[in-house]
């Protein structure tokens, strides 16, 4: 197992089930365009299915060591932080400061490809890997 993905794993979990349950309860008296709280709401989805791809990438490791995988979980906390980030970064500036929101609007593609890169590279490290053909 690699501890530090486990680790990022739970924080990025424990932190996407706060963020929802703030969505959820409280976002929508702050926010009121509904097109940012879709956004936000969108960001903590893909928080919380990379927070579980990170355990599980943590858990692979042990059986398929090597850079690829280690470079997946970084892509995933990466690709978190920017494509997950941004979107909450969005909602909290509520459509104003508009020269903030052409800045920070093409991070969050920026972010979903560095995703794919993640999924991309445990797809390859799974398949390139001799022992998991057992």
């Amino acid at each position: 197992m690699y501890k530090p993905f486990l680790v990022s794993g739970a924080i990025l979990g424990l932190l996407s089930v706060g963020l929802g349950a703030f969505g959820a309860h409280s976002l929508q008296d702050i926010v009121t365009n509904g097109k940012l709280l879709h956004g936000f709401q969108t960001g903590v989805q893909y928080q919380m299915y990379h927070a579980l791809a990170l355990l599980a990438t943590g858990i692979l490791f042990e059986k398929y060591p090597g850079n690829l995988i280690r470079w997946a979980g970084r892509l995933f906390i990466s690709g978190v932080i920017l494509f997950s980030g941004s979107l909450y970064f969005l909602a909290a500036l509520n459509g104003k400061e508009e020269n903030l929101v052409k800045i920070i609007g093409p991070v969050t593609p920026s972010g979903g490809v560095l995703l794919i890169a993640g999924w991309l590279l445990l797809l390859i490290s799974l398949l390139k890997n001799k022992s998991s053909e057992r």
